[in-house]
């Protein structure tokens, strides 16, 4: 879909691979300028180097652990402005309860959730001083879907989707707009999975990046604020 995001100044976590490569691809191609954040150095190295191969935008990367909120607030401050953020980063610990650590529940949900917040708050103020923005937070089905092995990380993105819920209505009235879309099973390297060919029935990266831009594309009066993304033809059971 085209698109212009020439003037648009755009933050995506967890930018490096994945999910959120693809959106950052995406907003690149569309002329924003992007930021990505990911934890490790040689990561976004590596991966700014081959965004900005790319035709039209630009993209720069900060290390940044969205569970820690002054490097957050530190990424927001060396910025400078935002018009679109991409809340992506996440991570999938899936086990028992009663056999999962306290400081892997920790992880899952200061990354799910407190990550997701800490972003929004020093996000808010800046769109308000460039006339509205927009913020995207990429959870799952499975914060609509309990299962076992899975309750920290259910617990995270039913919490996520609370807090869209919530965010949305807060700051539509100052021209920001909040979505939250839930992808089902896609081909990536979340939670320890490897991308194959077997798994081709899967949904893409770039399926997820394209809901995104569509969000992106729609007029102001008009806001989709839950989006639920699921493989067209998975496998029969």
């Amino acid at each position: 879909m085209a698109i212009d995001l020439s003037t648009k100044i755009a933050i995506v976590t967890g930018g490096t691979k994945g999910i959120g490569r693809a959106i950052a691809e995406s907003l690149v191609d569309a002329g924003a300028s992007v930021a990505i954040t990911a934890r490790n150095q040689d990561e976004i190295t590596k991966a700014v180097s081959q965004i900005n191969r790319r035709s039209r935008g630009m993209a720069k990367g900060y290390v940044c652990d969205v569970r820690d909120y002054n490097q957050v607030k530190s990424l927001f401050a060396d910025v400078g402005a935002v018009d679109i953020l991409i809340n992506n980063a996440g991570v999938g610990i899936f086990s028992s309860v009663e056999s999962m650590s306290v400081e892997d529940f920790r992880t899952v949900l200061e990354t799910n959730v407190f990550g997701v917040f800490y972003c929004c708050h020093e996000a808010i103020p800046l769109m308000k001083q460039r006339g509205g923005g927009y913020i995207i937070n990429i959870s799952s089905l499975a914060g609509a879907n309990a299962h076992p092995q899975m309750a920290a990380y259910n617990a995270s993105k039913f919490g996520l989707n609370g807090f869209s819920e919530a965010l949305m209505q807060e700051v539509r009235h100052e021209r920001i707009k909040v979505s939250y879309i839930m992808p089902g099973s896609v081909n990536t390297e979340f939670g320890g999975d490897e991308p194959s060919d077997q798994k081709s029935w899967q949904l893409q990266p770039n399926d997820v990046a394209e809901v995104v831009m569509e969000l992106l594309s729609q007029p102001g009066r008009a806001l989709a604020s839950r989006i639920e993304l699921r493989p067209s033809r998975p496998p029969k059971r």
